[in-house]
Parts: C-alpha cells; structure tokens; sequence
C-alpha cells in the first residue's frame, strides 16, 4: 500500500485518459496533487470533487510547449504547496500513417513539440526544486515505439525516442542528487478514441489506463529508490 499523503505530485496533461488515471491513482493514496491542462474549467469539469479543495491546485491554460508557460506553472505549484516532489508527465499525442518523404514538416515539428519538448521543459523548470530538496521522483511516458522505428510512424517514434534519451540523460545527471528519473513505455493504451480507431482490434490485449498507473505509481514510490534510468515497457499482452 502506497502513502503518498506528504508528497506533492505534479501531473501534466491530467485531463486525458492516462492522465486522468494517474490523478486517480495518486489521490486514492492520499497525494497533494497539481494538475496542468491547456484548456480553461476542463480540469474543474472532469475533477470537480476535487477542484475546490485547498490540497489540490488545478493549473489551467498551461501551454506545455511554452517555456514561460511551463515555469509559470511550476512557480505556482511551489508558491502553492512548498514543495515538488514527484513529477509525472503524461502530455503527449500521436500521428502517423504517412512514409518519411510523404509527411509535411509540420507534422514533425508538431510531435516533437507535443512529446518532447514539453517533457524537456517541464522537467527544467522542476529539477531545481528537486535538486534544493535533495530528492524527487521524474516519470516519463514514452512508447513501444519509441525504442524501434517502425514504417509510417517515422516523427512519432523520432519524438517518443527523444523523450527515452533524455530520460537517460536526466537520469545519469540527477540520481546522485537524490532524484529518480525513469519512463514508461506502454504499447497501444486501451482508450475511446484508440477503440474508435481500431474497432476490430484485440481489446483485450491492449494496456489499460490503470495498469499503467500502477507502474507510475511503484516509479514514484520509496520502493523504486534504487531504480533510475529504466525504461520499463507496460504493453499489456498485444
């Protein structure tokens, strides 16, 4: 069983589907939580039992791609509660289905933008606070496809492997500062819209949201201390 009662998580995009899991799961075990949403009153509707109590900061209109919109965030969460002390990026999207020299810039540059750079700059704006405290948990979400290009996805296994090098990078620079700093990797996420996508897939096969967020939750845990720099695939059997 989990106390995450002393500990304040920062979960970025927390009004999606594994987003919204991972908030779940970190106020069944007790967490003071800040959630980040680009959009105004979407967190407020989707976590309304939560949305006016003092524990809890609900950050809208955070452009996670912006880095004065990231910092900002992050100020307020500390001017908030004093303290981050574990940080759980779940931001992030996917597009595919073009070869390399079919698909427009724009497509590239707005995977990276959406996978990597916000996981680079909201992980900057936290590390300093991490590294005053002397501890502090990172988890990153990648993707299976981010350890293997695979034809017609190029720019989002480029984005998604991004994210797994500087999860590494992060790793080796902080964890003798006392910070943990890993990602997870799941395979295709049991969601509406992926169901949408793929009507006649296994559903059965595929990782659900919550299986998902107990991986994150163990990561953030004193029993994962040993743990950094680890790529941990969640892929459920598909």
């Amino acid at each position: 069983m989990y106390d995450y009662s002393d500990k304040v998580v920062v979960i970025t995009g927390a009004a999606g589907n594994l987003g919204s899991a991972v908030v779940h799961a970190f106020e069944a075990h007790g967490a003071s939580l800040v959630l980040l949403d680009r959009k105004k009153g979407r967190l407020q509707d989707i976590f309304p039992a939560i949305s006016g109590m003092d524990k809890h900061l609900l950050v809208d209109q955070v452009d996670m791609t912006s880095k004065d919109s990231v910092d900002d965030a992050i100020s307020k969460a500390i001017a908030h509660h004093g303290q981050v002390d574990v940080l759980v990026n779940t931001v992030g999207g996917y597009r595919a289905g073009t070869p390399v020299h079919e698909t427009p810039v724009e497509t590239m540059e707005f995977l990276m933008d959406l996978n990597a750079r916000t996981t680079f700059l909201s992980c900057q704006a936290a590390v300093p606070h991490m590294l005053k405290a002397g501890t502090g948990k990172i988890i990153n979400v990648g993707a299976r496809q981010g350890m293997k290009g695979l034809t017609k996805a190029s720019v989002y296994a480029m984005s998604k492997s991004a994210v797994l090098r500087l999860t590494e990078s992060l790793s080796a620079e902080l964890k003798r500062g006392g910070i943990n700093v890993n990602a997870v990797l799941p395979g295709t996420i049991d969601t509406p819209a992926n169901r949408k996508a793929m009507p006649d897939a296994d559903h059965s096969r595929w990782v659900t949201t919550q299986a998902i967020s107990e991986v994150i939750l163990f990561l953030a845990s004193d029993s994962a201390s040993a743990v950094h720099g680890a790529l941990i695939p969640v892929f459920g059997t598909g």
